[in-house]
């Protein structure tokens, strides 16, 4: 059997470091409003980069669910988007090193990508693992993204979490592997952006800018968001003036921004955020009213 990953042999620009961060991006599952993609991005484009790692992506991707785009030239296939789950090296605005690893969430074989990571984390000496994604939920755009934290070790924990009690959810590769480093004694944490249900399947910048400004303080490391927090504000405008121009979005949102300051005021009292009498409206409710709205938003070159 081939090996899960490759590791680099000689990493200099590692030498001496003591205290190393590597943050975890993984498309599909938890990425709402792509904020984890474009998190990972930023972090690209703002640093010179290096392949330390490289996972054998065959082992874990289900082409046929996920098929990879490819172009077709007049008579011939020219070029294929190959899946490719890596682990880069970079450094923050102050020149620290830092790890991502980057990619599709495993199809399958979910343990032994843990087994793998783990191999990453213990040959280059990896401190801390800081996961990011988001989820869609029912919170309009016009209140602070919310947050939700966990980690391995409370200790690790840079705030409180807005929930109370047990909840149950669907798994995510990412999920597993916190857990199995914790069993190994490795420390990781993560966050998980809440994403306006209605605006899940759309670039929704501002939350990897929210996931970001979390990974400085959870990673240690100093970012430099402006292009980011740019595409984010230019975004955000634009919602702006499509809402300004429906009033029927105008008022679900409203409705939305009542229900937020509810659930806030009841998570300030210690109560539980899923309280019984304020239930979430589905998101097939909300989604006839914004079909249109978020139509607007994909064909933003049209009269409003």
């Amino acid at each position: 059997m081939s090996r899960l990953v490759h590791i680099v042999d000689e990493v200099p620009e590692l030498d001496g470091v003591d205290d190393l961060t590597m943050v975890l991006a993984l498309d599909g599952f938890l990425d709402a409003g792509q904020a984890a993609a474009h998190a990972a991005a930023q972090l690209e484009r703002t640093s010179d980069t290096r392949v330390v790692a490289t996972f054998d992506v065959d082992q874990f991707h289900d082409y046929r669910a996920r098929r990879p785009a490819m172009s077709f030239v007049r008579d011939h296939y020219a070029g294929y988007d190959a899946p490719r789950l890596v682990v880069r090296l970079l450094a923050d605005a102050g020149g620290t090193p830092y790890l991502l690893l980057r990619g599709p969430e495993p199809d399958n074989r979910w343990e032994a990508f843990c087994g793998a990571v783990r191999e990453v984390v213990e040959r280059l000496g990896v401190t801390r693992v800081v996961s990011i994604g988001s989820v869609p939920m029912a919170v309009p755009h016009t209140r602070p993204i919310a947050i939700t934290p966990h980690a391995n070790d409370p200790s690790l924990l840079t705030q409180a979490s807005p929930w109370r009690g047990e909840l149950r959810i669907p798994s995510s590769a990412q999920a597993l592997l916190e857990i199995r480093l914790g069993e190994w004694g490795h420390d990781a944490l993560g966050y998980v952006a809440h994403v306006p249900h209605y605006l899940a399947q759309l670039d929704y910048p501002r939350a990897a800018v929210t996931l970001l400004e979390q990974v400085e303080r959870g990673g240690r490391l100093t970012l430099d968001l402006t292009a980011l927090q740019e595409d984010a504000d230019e975004r955000e405008e634009e919602i702006g003036r499509r809402l300004a121009a429906d009033e029927e979005v105008a008022q679900v949102v409203s409705g939305l921004e009542e229900q937020y300051d509810t659930f806030r005021a009841a998570e300030e009292s210690g109560s539980n955020l899923l309280a019984t009498d304020q239930p979430l409206p589905t998101g097939e409710e909300i989604g006839q009213q914004f079909e249109q709205f978020l139509a607007g938003l994909d064909r933003p070159d049209e009269d409003e």
